[in-house]
C-alpha cells in the first residue's frame, strides 16, 4: 500500500462536487485526492505551497553554499586595494 502524505483525503468526484467545502474542511492542511483507491494528486493551500517553495529554495541555497565551501581550498586571496 502506498503511503499517504496528508491528514485529509477525498475522491476526485468529491473534489468535483464541492471543491470549496473540501478546502474549507482541510483549512491549511494537505488533501490527498484519490482515484481508484490510490492517490492521484495532493491539494495544498496557497500559503502552504508558498512555504514549500521557500523551504525548497532554502535547501537549494544550502547546497550551493556547501559546494562553494568545498572549493575554498582552491580560492585565491585578493586584497580589495588590488581590485
Amino acid at each position: 500500500m502506498q503511503q499517504i502524505f496528508a491528514p485529509f483525503s477525498a475522491s476526485i468526484s468529491e473534489l468535483r462536487k464541492n471543491p470549496k467545502a473540501l478546502l474549507e474542511k482541510a483549512q491549511d492542511d494537505t488533501v490527498a485526492i484519490f482515484e481508484r483507491n490510490a492517490p492521484a494528486a495532493y491539494l495544498v493551500s496557497p500559503a502552504q505551497y508558498e512555504r514549500l517553495l521557500n523551504r525548497l529554495e532554502d535547501y537549494e541555497l544550502g547546497e550551493i553554499v556547501k559546494a562553494r565551501q568545498a572549493e575554498k581550498p582552491f580560492a585565491v586571496e585578493v586584497l580589495l586595494d588590488d581590485l
